[in-house]
């Protein structure tokens, strides 16, 4: 009897050792397949990533392409030229040379090549020019279109607050002039 109760009680031990080990594994098991999944989605997302880049910059090489042609040919620029028809047609043109300036730096900015606080920088120094500051001031009604929550909008207001700041300082050290944001 006691052969009986002691081969019972290995048998039980061994069944629970077994039970627990094969919970173990499925566990371990489990979390891999987790991990697998994990990485797969994370693959996933880079890979989709890698193709909005690849588009945004498809995007910015047709616009650059556009807005040469239109320079080049009056025509053309006849058909997207929205800025007030006494302004002279030189004039525009160059509107339309900082349109780029100012495109090209907001997609270096939302491809992340540019934080926040450089495309500030870099802008403050685009508004030394007499040119570019009539630009700005030319495409307000453009802006006036946007999305007021799209980070188009608010680079604009951004842009308009560092305009203001630099119209009002009392200094000649255009760049210490503002507050950069950060991001």
């Amino acid at each position: 009897m006691a052969t009986q109760k002691s081969s019972a009680g290995r048998l039980g031990s061994a069944a629970l050792t077994l039970l627990a080990a094969t919970a173990t594994v499925t566990l371990a098991v489990r979390q891999w397949q987790l991990e697998k999944a994990r990485l797969h989605d994370r693959q996933l997302e880079l890979e989709e990533l890698a193709i909005r880049r690849k588009a945004l910059a498809h995007q910015q090489r047709m616009q650059w392409e556009l807005l040469l042609r239109a320079m080049d040919d009056p025509s053309l620029a006849e058909v997207i030229d929205t800025y007030d028809k006494s302004i002279p047609a030189e004039r525009r043109r160059q509107f339309f040379y900082a349109n780029a300036w100012y495109v090209h730096l907001y997609h270096l900015y939302r491809a992340g090549s540019l934080d926040r606080e450089e495309l500030y920088r870099h802008l403050r120094e685009f508004f030394q020019s007499p040119v570019f500051r009539e630009y700005w001031e030319a495409s307000r009604h453009m802006r006036a279109t946007l999305n007021e929550s799209s980070v188009e909008a608010q680079l604009g207001y951004m842009v308009d607050g560092l305009v203001r700041d630099l119209d009002e300082a009392d200094t000649d050290e255009w760049w210490v002039v503002g507050d950069p944001p950060t991001d």
